[in-house]
């Protein structure tokens, strides 16, 4: 035998339809203001409470993951190696010059700029180096190796 389904059919509420459907004259909407009239939406409003995206910081075009790149020129780094703050000898990258607070700790990444002269053999690993230092570098005899940008 077959399985009947039994058809179920809820009759739909006609507003506004005469005081004996139950839903005549205010339709249900309550009487005056803004609310019972018709195509208004009070969107976002909270009762007078604080909206929730006026709550919420502005973020605008701020990237989250902005990179913040530490520039160096050459003349920097010879005076440090001058001062007896950088050794000639050791490997220079971002985490040395952080731990001497050569560059501040908020950047992730470094540069290296070509103003001045380096006089030292020295060794770099750096995220980016200008032309001009890349050649006085290699004029230097120094090594420099370039991290993934």
């Amino acid at each position: 035998m077959l399985n009947k389904l039994k058809k179920i059919k809820i009759k739909k509420i006609r507003v506004g339809r005469g005081i004996g459907s139950g839903k005549g004259k205010t339709s249900g909407r309550g009487v005056k203001g803004q609310k019972s009239r018709s195509g208004v939406a009070i969107k976002s409003f909270e009762g007078g409470q604080m909206p929730l995206f006026r709550r919420l910081p502005k973020r605008g075009f701020n990237p989250i993951k902005r990179n913040f790149v530490g520039v160096l020129n050459l003349r920097e780094i010879q005076g440090h190696i001058n001062s007896k703050k950088l050794k000639s000898n050791e490997k220079i990258n971002i985490e040395l010059l952080k731990k001497l607070q050569l560059i501040k700790k908020k950047f992730n990444k470094v540069k290296i700029l070509g103003n001045g002269e380096i006089k030292d053999k020295i060794s770099l690993e750096v995220n980016f180096l200008s032309n001009t230092a890349k050649k006085k570098l290699e004029k230097s005899g120094s090594s420099v190796k370039i991290l993934s940008k």
